[in-house]
């Protein structure tokens, strides 16, 4: 998908923590001390408004903080930076898997695993739309009557369970009043209707798709007059809106009158289109049989797809194990049994905790079954009996072969294997026990929200807050990854009762909030619900929820929604120090995240560019902004202590640009000695890459464009300077320095009466002693 805004649309840029009280200095004493030119005005102003900014952020208004008050405050920055320290452990070890394709199984059909078109809110190239309408069939009467409704209002919205091919036909429909070769735009589920009724700029021609429409913000909640204004507007434009959504939404007055129910088509009729798309399969009339009584009983037109699919690639008894869900009959069977107590249990905890060390589950499965023994005292009904008749004692013995016992207690559904823990090597491996398939997990706690009631969701809903608050990081990690399966069919039950709680808790509680929600934006009909949740955090709901709405922005859910997290995470840095500091700690987050994914990268570095140019001279947006700034330039890689500016030079084309920019923003502020100990770092750690040197010229090159010979020639000075630290004096960084510089040969002084001084000192720079100029 192509970017999904050009950095120029949106407000502006994500601020970055300030320095922290305790941080090194990042370059010699005389460098900070020593403005450069003609910047001594504006840093002047600068330092003034950050006084202010001090007054204006703190909780306790102008003047000195009592004692207690200082204590809390530095209480929570301690437990905010561990909250941090998780985060940047978890996404350590699963970023590949955040970042990667997410789970499209509930998607519009024919794209198979990709992640769906539209799910990012970004323009919609017509070969995305040619894949995801691959396989699309005509529902009628509703593709008729939404046609008809589309061409008469200009918006209609699509309603209907999810996966009943929704999402396609909004492509589908766009594509028929404006052509194939349309260009379509997707908007953010959270708030674009809000935000298109009010807006003036509606391009010509354009259609545009909200994909899973949540709703609003209370206080932007769209009137039904604001829905007929859009819908003159877009007629005045020539241009066209798509909203899929839940069945709720017919009965949202606004909406009421522009909805189609939307029902998936005959699945027969679709495995038949599918067929006539496809290479032949010969198939005998007996096997025929079977597969089209199977194919009749699938509500999904995704299963219906990748049965044909699996049909033409592998042959018919494929497409037969596709469709028999072998995982679903064995669960389902299980739970026909209705397991005891002793039974159930340990299964409801494996499907919060899989993969964790053996020893410490069965800790933790001996802290539930202490719940729901506390449960049942209190004469309850027990929770081994989905029906509620009988009762089956827990009163575990030290004799029992507990372990032993999961031969019996799951068979077919879970299985044992030994791995180290992180950063362990392979001698340090330990049991843990696993579902076969991670299908599998899925399926037991659908089954445990469909048979099982109060009885055990209480006990269990206990529980899970205790590892929510005393849990390791693994184990929390476990639990946010189950709480998002259960939110799958649970959602309100999940957002209410757990994330609600956990959300405004202390460190562990509010991390395993965040991961919850990020884990949730891998099934995309959840995604939309995830930001959902977090805008209503950001708000009005308090500092610790607004810190968790900070921390649940990097990930997957920023990856996703990135210009609403970028903008979310700017308005955060605008409020109280302790939001502000974890906002520009997750927007560093997202950088170091997007390392591996070139437009992600360019996209962030053009946002902050974007909000620095935008922010006034010597105000406290601009402040803001430069912090920010110089806290993304000095980030450190997830998986190695060498600065992410330098992973981005190599890999990252076009990025010298953009960084060049910035680091002459930085350098023209008070942040000055941190943009050159950050520079310096970078040729430190670029100084025997080769590869780089074009990507240093450019970076040189874009700087000096953005500044005044005066400004360029005070660099020059400061950058040998810093050059003669102990860290920095290594003569691959000072050649790579001279190519950075080299940018200024060949080039007049704008004031010819000014000769500049050389690029970098020609003498050996000293060494161990080298790192104070005298």
């Amino acid at each position: 998908m192509a970017d999904p805004t050009d950095a120029g649309d949106g407000s502006g840029v994500p601020p970055v923590p300030a320095p922290e009280a305790d941080a090194e200095p990042l370059a010699p004493d005389d460098l900070i001390g020593a403005p450069l030119a003609e910047d001594e005005d504006e840093d002047e102003d600068q330092g003034e408004e950050e006084d202010g900014d001090r007054d204006r952020d703190g909780d306790g208004g102008a003047g000195p903080h009592p004692a207690p008050e200082q204590r809390r405050e530095k209480d929570e920055r301690e437990e905010d930076d561990r909250g941090y320290d998780d985060l940047r452990r978890v996404h350590q070890l699963v970023s590949n898997n955040f970042y990667g394709t997410v789970d499209a199984t509930g998607a519009a059909f024919g794209f198979g695993t990709a992640s769906s078109p539209g799910l990012s809110p970004g323009t919609i190239e017509p070969r995305e739309a040619d894949r995801a309408l691959r396989f699309f069939l005509r529902t009628q009467p509703c593709f008729d009557e939404a046609l008809a409704r589309l061409r008469a209002d200009r918006l209609v919205v699509l309603t209907g369970r999810d996966g009943c091919g929704r999402r396609a036909a909004s492509l589908a429909l766009l594509r028929t009043v404006l052509g194939r070769a349309a260009r379509l735009r997707s908007m953010s589920p959270a708030n674009a209707l809000a935000q298109l009724a009010a807006s003036q700029d509606l391009k010509p021609g354009q259609g545009y798709v909200i994909l899973d429409y949540a709703g609003e913000l209370p206080d932007q909640a769209v009137q039904t007059y604001e829905v007929g204004r859009l819908g003159e507007e877009l007629r005045r434009k020539g241009s066209y809106l798509v909203i899929t959504a839940g069945d709720t939404t017919r009965r949202r007055l606004a909406l009421r009158d522009h909805c189609v129910p939307w029902q998936a088509p005959d699945p027969v009729a679709l495995f038949a289109h599918c067929r006539a798309e496809l290479p032949a399969a010969r198939l005998d009339p007996g096997t025929e049989q079977e597969l089209l009584a199977r194919i009749g009983e699938q509500p999904r037109p995704a299963d219906v797809v990748a049965a044909a699919e699996a049909l033409s690639r592998d042959g018919a008894e494929k497409a037969l194990e596709t469709l028999r869900d072998r995982h679903r009959e064995l669960v389902q069977e299980h739970f026909r049994k209705q397991p005891s107590a002793d039974d159930l249990l340990p299964l409801a905890a494996l499907a919060f905790l899989e993969g964790i060390p053996e020893r410490t589950f069965e800790k933790e499965c001996a802290a539930l079954a202490a719940h729901v023994r506390n449960w049942e005292q209190s004469g309850e009904t027990p929770v081994g009996e989905p029906d509620g008749t009988g009762r089956t004692p827990l009163r575990p013995t030290v004799a029992e072969q507990s372990r032993a016992r999961w031969k019996q207690r799951a068979a077919g559904l879970v299985t044992t294997e030994h791995r180290p823990g992180p950063g362990r090597d392979a001698g340090r491996s330990e049991r843990r026990l696993v579902f076969v398939s991670p299908r599998v997990r899925e399926l037991v706690i659908a089954e445990l929200h469909d048979l099982y009631g109060y009885e055990l969701w209480y006990p269990l809903r206990q529980w899970l807050g205790e590892l929510a608050l005393r849990g390791d990081l693994d184990t929390r990690t476990e639990v946010a990854r189950g709480v998002a399966l259960l939110a799958r069919y649970a959602l309100v039950e999940v957002d209410e009762n757990l994330l609600k709680v956990w959300s405004d808790g202390i460190t562990s509680q509010r991390v395993t909030a965040a991961l919850t929600l990020q884990f949730m934006c891998e099934v995309e009909h959840l995604a939309p619900q995830a930001l959902t949740i977090v805008l209503g955090w950001t708000a009005n709901s308090g500092p610790g929820r607004a810190v968790t709405a900070a921390m649940a922005l990097t990930g997957r859910l920023g990856s996703l929604y990135r210009l609403e997290a970028l903008n979310q995470l700017w308005f955060l840095t605008l409020r109280g120090e302790r939001i502000a500091f974890s906002a520009r700690r997750s927007l560093a987050l997202l950088l170091q995240t997007a390392e591996q994914d070139p437009e992600r990268v360019r996209f962030l570095l053009r946002w902050v560019r974007t909000v620095v140019k935008n922010t006034a001279p010597a105000s406290r947006e601009r402040s803001i902004a430069l912090r920010t700034a110089v806290q993304l330039l000095e980030a450190v890689r997830l998986e190695a202590p060498e600065p992410v500016t330098a992973a981005v030079l190599r890999t990252v084309p076009d990025s010298a640009r953009h960084l060049g920019s910035l680091w002459a923003d930085v350098l023209h502020s008070t942040n000055r000695s941190r943009a050159v100990g950050a520079l310096c770092r970078t040729l430190v750690q670029l100084r025997d890459d080769p590869s780089v040197t074009g990507a240093v010229r450019e970076l040189g090159e874009a700087m000096r464009n953005a500044m005044t010979e005066r400004q360029w020639a005070a660099l020059c000075h400061h950058l040998s300077i810093a050059l003669r630290h102990p860290d920095y004096a290594i003569p691959g960084a000072r050649r790579l320095a001279q190519v950075l510089l080299g940018s200024l040969r060949g080039r007049a002084p704008a004031d010819p009466r000014r000769a500049t001084a050389p690029l970098l000192p020609t003498t050996p720079f000293p060494s161990a002693q080298g790192g104070r100029s005298k």
